[in-house]
């Protein structure tokens, strides 16, 4: 236990108040070449942001997000919540040592404690495992009361009666988008490579709040711009419907992720177009049959995933597509594939992976049973890096594929020509500007984030997709 609580018995039933800190531990590639500032220099912390919404508001609380600055170690606050994920696993581990060595007490929580709860404990004095809206005020009522337990799991899942956000704690001038925003958890899909079902269990694994909630939200943001980082926010028809019937007249512009399946069916993507949808998230991963049905990602099967491009283009939003090389039904060719599919889809961004198995998922308990993991080093798992037996390609002819993918299609020959298959004049403009920007001034990004300006150009984000149409 820490050094100043409990507090003493004989308290006469007083209520104590606590000082918490809140931390994000950066990513274990933070000085790797690889290592982008801009890109963990978009979004604030809103899982930590919205559990500190359960302490009282007399509580002392920190948020710090290692990405944008740097920690204060020194410190003996009286609890340390760390929010740990596979690729800053060593780092949390590290920071919860040193806390408790000198008597602060160390709750964990995340993606990788709820894949792997007896390694996160041994470094923590409590753990929370899956989502925490029922659990985690649970276990701020047992700390305060002085009896926390060692582990707690939810008992129930809803996030429609849950406390704000609490934005003050966060530093918006570090932040490309302040103005993220969480309206569900989790997703109505299974795929196997994916933490998802990790995380959710056996339990409710989508559910979302209540539009009215969503909108005040929104409401009270400053600015035009939005981004939604649910998994799938037009995952409820209902739900999205609804919001994005809400958010028509509020002069936003936002980006958000969605399925081919999604964008495809019905007429939801043309309302959320009307509501302000300017570049959504899209999961392609592959366009192999064997390979989607290996990997249960069956939402994708029998998809036109052209068909979904041109839909998109028509309305005038650009598209962020991921693709996921190393899949045991991948040749040699698949690299060049995939980028002449981009190009010639004029797909604004791709965002490429090597196939990681996550601890906790179904592809990794499989990839275990058939001998085919090659380390437990958790720090390689950056989706860059080959850490599996490979059938159909060679590590190295994955490795080398994946960094050629992305140099080719990122060349500036090849931006230049996926902007002539644009429809429209404003459109290939809006894409040479956005893809260009986004990854061809890293010394540009890199400065504006040490000199912590990288707020400040926010409005020409919000300039660049009010006129993609």
């Amino acid at each position: 236990m820490c050094s100043g609580w409990p507090p003493p018995s004989g308290a006469g039933g007083l209520t104590y108040l606590m000082k918490v800190k809140m931390i994000l531990p950066s990513l274990d590639e933070a000085k790797s070449p690889y290592w982008r500032p801009i890109k963990y220099s978009l979004f604030p912390p809103l899982g930590l942001a919205t559990l500190a919404g359960y302490f009282s508001d007399s509580d002392e609380v920190e948020l710090q997000d290692q990405h944008v600055e740097k920690l204060n170690l020194l410190d003996t606050p009286d609890l340390v919540c760390i929010q740990v994920y596979v690729t800053n696993a060593y780092r949390a581990y590290a920071i919860a040592d040193d806390y408790r060595r000198r008597g602060v007490y160390v709750a964990m929580g995340g993606l990788h404690v709820t894949s792997l709860p007896d390694e996160a404990a041994q470094h923590a004095d409590t753990i929370l495992l899956g989502p925490g809206e029922e659990a985690f005020p649970r276990f701020v009522e047992d700390f305060r009361n002085g009896h926390p337990l060692k582990r707690y799991i939810a008992r129930w899942r809803s996030i429609e009666n849950i406390p704000p956000v609490r934005r003050d704690l966060i530093k918006r001038s570090k932040y490309f988008v302040p103005n993220s925003l969480v309206v569900s958890r989790g997703c109505p899909h299974h795929c196997d490579f994916c933490y998802k079902d990790a995380f959710y269990g056996e339990g409710k694994s989508f559910y979302t709040t209540r539009v009215d909630a969503a909108l005040e939200e929104i409401n009270g943001l400053p600015g035009r711009h939005l981004y939604f980082l649910d998994d799938h926010l037009l995952g409820s028809r209902k739900f999205a419907e609804q919001l994005f019937d809400g958010m028509k007249g509020m002069n936003r512009v936002f980006q958000c992720a969605a399925t081919v399946q999604s964008i495809l069916e019905g007429d939801l993507i043309e309302k959320a177009c009307e509501a302000g949808l300017r570049s959504v998230f899209v999961g392609f991963e592959t366009f192999s049959p064997e390979n989607l049905r290996a990997s249960n990602k069956c939402q994708n099967l029998q998809r036109n995933y052209s068909e979904a491009v041109r839909r998109l283009h028509s309305l005038g939003i650009m598209i962020n597509g991921s693709f996921v090389f190393g899949l045991d039904n991948d040749d040699k060719d698949v690299f060049r594939r995939t980028v002449d599919w981009g190009i010639e889809n004029a797909i604004t961004t791709s965002t490429y992976h090597i196939l990681t198995p996550y601890p906790g998922t179904r592809q990794f308990r499989r990839m275990e049973e058939e001998g085919r993991i090659l380390t437990y080093d958790w720090s390689k798992y950056d989706t860059r890096t080959v850490v599996y037996k490979t059938r159909g390609l060679t590590a190295a002819q994955l490795k080398e594929g994946y960094d050629w993918a992305y140099r080719e299609f990122y060349s500036w020959s090849n931006i230049f020509r996926a902007c002539t298959h644009d429809q429209t004049l404003q459109q290939r403009l809006s894409h040479l500007l956005y893809t260009g920007g986004w990854k061809k001034f890293e010394p540009v990004w890199g400065f504006l984030v040490r000199t912590g300006a990288l707020n400040r150009t926010l409005p020409l984000l919000e300039q660049l997709l009010s006129h993609t149409r």
